[in-house]
């Protein structure tokens, strides 16, 4: 799956602020502004924000789960996992 390539706004397009705050909720990706033909600023949705975050939570994650194997921690099978957290949470 190809993501999109971040859309560009120059920074004299700025102006009408409705207009880029509609852009931005309506863009399913980041809106790159720019100044002078260089990138400055990214602009984008709270929702498209809280996506990329998560995923970024999540390969952090997933490496430092990598990391703790590779440094010869031994892996925890889902059923152990789920077991250790009930005991903890009691749920």
């Amino acid at each position: 799956m190809t993501q999109p390539l971040p859309r560009i706004l120059p920074v004299n397009e700025l102006k009408n602020t409705a207009n880029i705050m509609k852009t931005c909720k309506e863009s399913p990706v980041p809106i790159v502004i720019t100044k002078n033909g260089y990138g400055e600023a990214v602009m984008m949705s709270v929702k498209l924000y809280e996506e990329m975050f998560a995923k970024m939570q999540a390969a952090a994650l997933i490496n430092a789960g990598i990391d703790d194997v590779e440094n010869g921690e031994k892996p925890v099978s889902g059923n152990e996992f789920f077991d250790a957290m009930r005991a903890k949470y009691g749920k």
